[in-house]
């Protein structure tokens, strides 16, 4: 003998959905067991919801969360004639998970521009070092038009912290041509530089 069927006498039909929008109005008025079935019922949607948004599990069971909470505050503020309940909790949910996004792309904007901030030089210290380099490659450029004497001069007189006399015998010159040598030198380097001679 064959088993009565759903509906048959004698049988009780399956629940059927649960009436959300008159659930959210118990809600409102702090019905707690009403929001358990809410809970029950749109959950899991906001959560996936939320899922496909944030594509992180934890994230999305905070929104979850965040969001649930945010239907027991405002359940007063579903209006069925704008639509659905369930529409409304999902909506509260897209919303709350693209807001969270925002945060995030945020925060991780803030964390890079501290890090920026962190390990970039001011832009004194950026400024001041490419004229520094600027001014060395004039001054080679400027050594370069030297003859090699006044140039070897030069160099280990200012450079190398030579005196004149250990510049004479490095060079294997006397000491008066090494004084003439850099002097000239010296003159044609403020000249190459711009700089104006002294009086």
């Amino acid at each position: 003998m064959s088993s009565l069927g759903p509906g048959r006498a004698g049988t009780p039909a399956p629940p059927g959905p649960p009436d959300l929008a008159g659930l959210l109005a118990r809600v409102a008025g702090g019905d707690r067991e009403a929001f358990a079935l809410v809970y029950d019922a749109t959950a899991p949607a906001v959560y996936g919801t939320a899922r496909r948004v944030l594509r992180d599990p934890d994230l999305a069971a905070e929104v979850t969360q965040d969001v649930m909470v945010e239907v027991w505050r405002n359940a007063a503020r579903f209006d069925p004639g704008r639509g659905s309940a369930r529409a409304w909790v999902t909506t509260i949910g897209h919303r709350r998970a693209v807001d969270r996004v925002r945060a995030v792309q945020a925060q991780r904007t803030r964390d890079d521009l501290a890090a920026q901030r962190e390990y970039s030089p001011p832009f004194d210290d950026v400024q001041e070092s490419v004229e520094r380099d600027v001014e060395q490659t004039r001054v080679r450029e400027c050594l370069e038009s030297l003859s090699d004497l006044q140039r070897d001069a030069v160099v280990r007189a200012f450079y190398r912290g030579r005196s004149y006399r250990e510049v004479a015998e490095d060079l294997s010159v006397a000491l008066p041509t090494v004084k003439s040598r850099i002097r000239d030198g010296l003159t044609r380097l403020r000249h190459c530089l711009g700089v104006g001679d002294d009086a």
